[in-house]
Parts: structure tokens; sequence; C-alpha cells
């Protein structure tokens, strides 16, 4: 018996991710099969470049959505793939500063100040596209999929019952409003007849995922490196979090530098063959925390598990009925809650917006990456996401801060 209880610790860990996991890639469009198997597959190499010592999962990473979500439209999912590679080499460098110089350099470079405003970005900017999405449209509102009167009842009980999971739930079940609301919306899609089964009926029960290999496409790499900001500086969090649930100081043993190099080589890996970048789990570190289970060798049965349901063909096809108005519901909560995230950021670090130096950093982020600003020169161009995040972080470098002119004058 006891041999069994890891495995099937491991599978229960799955189970709790995978609402998040999936939810990903039916944003984006990617293949949900793909995105179990490069979970799986970045978990065990971060777990190899780490020396199996920390109990996390990674799986498919929020911050992405919106720069996959406009680089799948714009030049397609193989460049889209080869520009998340970069990113994945963003974790790289940034482990290998962390390594000669100190977590203090990321800190220096990457202050609340410049992070908080960006990770606010990264959620509003997808507001409309979840609006859309919850009445029933195409994420750009340009077509009408579901009679708009049975979508806004099924998003909205798709969101109510994720608020009320997130809430009032208990135990191990309060880790899973994302899959709640999954399971309650498709239910009520059902009841109202708008789920087709045919693709389901067509799949295979046993298919190779729909693997993509990348190309690269220098707009796509230009764009997609610096949303790696906010998922790097959200890792640093996470460790901190595992570190506090298990009494261990990851960030000295395996180190700051292996747990980032882990992380970029799993998103290099799962970009490499058309899967979503892989981040930490909070809702596994949740589980962890609960069930105390802070055996490494959980989460290596976590990833084995995803593997091997990602051959799973009719799943795959089953995980595309979904709705749009039950990820819709869904968005519009966790889209806030990204901004959520970043405005929480400025709070806690006590950000003081009514200094000039910082207003104008935040403001100015603020309105070029939701008010869509672009710079460019002939075919080059950078907008959104990416432009904010050079904006934030040269604006930070370059105009002077009163508290280091403070320090100066006291020395």
């Amino acid at each position: 018996m006891k041999r069994l209880a890891i495995p099937l610790q491991g599978a229960q860990m799955l189970f709790v991710a995978f609402g998040a996991l999936v939810l990903m890639p039916l944003l984006t469009g990617l293949d949900t099969n793909v995105a179990l198997f490069t979970a799986g597959i970045g978990t065990l190499l971060f777990q190899l470049v780490t020396k199996r010592q920390v109990p996390i999962f990674l799986a498919s990473s929020f911050a992405f959505i919106a720069p996959i979500l406009y680089g799948v439209q714009t030049w397609g999912i193989p460049a889209t793939m080869g520009g998340l590679m970069a990113a994945g080499c963003v974790y790289l460098m940034l482990a290998t500063l962390v390594k000669f110089r100190g977590d203090a350099f990321i800190k220096r470079l990457l202050p609340p100040v410049v992070v908080g405003p960006v990770i606010i970005v990264i959620g509003l900017g997808l507001a409309p596209v979840a609006v859309n999405m919850a009445l029933g449209k195409s994420g750009d509102g340009g077509l009408v999929l579901v009679d708009p009167e049975h979508a806004l009842i099924i998003s909205l009980a798709s969101l109510l019952t994720t608020i009320t999971v997130a809430i009032f739930a208990k135990g191990i079940v309060k880790l899973m409003p994302i899959l709640a609301g999954i399971i309650v919306g498709y239910g009520l899609s059902l009841i109202f007849g708008v789920v087709d089964f045919t693709p389901v009926a067509q799949a295979s029960w046993l298919a190779m995922p729909n693997f993509v290999a990348p190309e690269f496409n220098w707009h796509a790499i230009a764009f997609m490196i610096p949303v790696a900001i906010a998922p790097a500086v959200e890792h640093i969090g996470d460790i901190l979090a595992i570190s506090n649930v298990t009494g261990k100081d990851y960030m000295k043993k395996p180190g700051l530098h292996r747990t980032l190099s882990g992380d970029g080589i799993a998103t290099i890996a799962a970009s490499a063959l058309g899967g979503p970048p892989n981040t930490t789990y909070s809702e596994v570190t949740g589980a962890v925390t609960l069930t105390k289970a802070f055996n490494p060798a959980i989460m290596t049965w976590t990833a084995i598990t995803a593997i091997l349901l990602a051959f799973i063909g009719k799943l795959g096809a089953l995980m595309q009925t979904i709705p749009v108005p039950v990820m819709g519901g869904i968005m519009c909560l966790l889209f806030g809650s990204i901004a959520a995230v970043g405005l929480n950021s400025l709070i806690k670090n006590h950000v003081d917006l009514g200094e000039p130096r910082n207003l104008c950093i935040v403001g100015v982020t603020l309105v070029f990456g939701i008010g869509g600003m672009a710079f460019g020169i002939g075919s080059f161009s950078l907008t959104g996401i990416s432009l904010c995040g050079i904006v934030a972080i040269t604006m930070n470098l370059l105009l002077p801060d009163p508290q280091d002119s403070a320090e100066q004058e006291t020395a």
C-alpha cells in the first residue's frame, strides 16, 4: 500500500492543477494534450536541474496568455513558439546573473514599481476578450458562437461557481475553483444543447499529441522576451512560498539560480514541442500545504500521470468541446485576479505613487500597455506588453531615484 500511496498522491496533485493547466491552451488555441505532455516533461526537467529537492509541479503559465493570443493571431503558432523559447532563455540569463551577482540584482533591475504595472497590463489587456467570450462571442467579438441569452447564464454560473469554491469551499476542493467552474458551466451547456460532441466521436482513444515545431521570427522574439519579466519575478515568490510551507530554504539549496534555470529549461522544452510555457503552480503548493506531502517524488508521479494522459486522444477532444461562455466567465475573474496581483505588489511594497518618479513609471506603463501604443521602425514594431515592459525597465534605470540621492547626501 505504501508503494501505491505516492503514485496516487501524484495523480491527486494533477487533479488539483488540471483545470488551470488545460484552461491556458483552450484560451490560446494550443493543443491540450501537448500542454499535458509538456507540463509533465517540464516538471521532470525541473527536478533534474534542481536535483529533485523541491516539491512543486510546473504547468501552463497564465502570464503568457495575452502574448500567446496576440502571437498566434499575428505570426502563427510556430513563430510564437520560437518567441517563447527566447523568453525561456531570459530565465537562463537571469539565473546566471543570480548565480554570480546574487538575487539583489533582480530586485534592483525589476523592483515592484516596474513589475506591478506590467502585471496589471497583462491582466487588464485581456478584459475585452473575457467579456466577449462570456457573451458567447469570439475573442475579438466578430462572431457570435452561442446564443447571447444562454451564453450569459452559462458564463455567470461558471464565474459564480469559481468564486464560491475559492471563498467558501473547504479542504482540497478549495484548491480547484477553476475546475469546479468548468464542470458547472459545462453541465449547463449540456442542458442548453450548445455542446458539439462530434470531435470526441471522431477522435481515437490513443493518439499522439499534435506537436508543433518552432520557427524563429525576430518580431515574435522581440515581442515575447520582455513578457518573461513578470513570471520570473512571480517564480521567486513561488519558491519563497514553498520554502515557508516545507520549512526548507530552497533559495539557498538547491538555490534560486537552479530553480530559475529549471523553469527556463522547462519553458524552452515546452515551446520546442508546441506547448505553453511552464511555471510553478500555486494550486499545487496549496495542496502540498494541506496534505503535508513534502516528498518531491510525488511530483515525479504527477508529471508521469500528465504525460500518460497526453496520449488519450478523446480527452483532448473532450476539452475542445467546452463552450466559449464557460471559459469567458472564468476569464472575467482570472484576468482581473492577475491585475489585482500587480496592484497588490505595489501596495505590499509601499510604492509611493505620490512620488513623481513612481507615478511617471506606473502611469506611462499602464497607458502604453492597455492603450495599445506601438513603436516601430520599418517592419519591426513593439506594442502592448512587450513595449510597456521595456519602457518600465528603461524609465526605472534612467530616472533618478530620490532614495539614492538621499543616501548619497547622508554619506
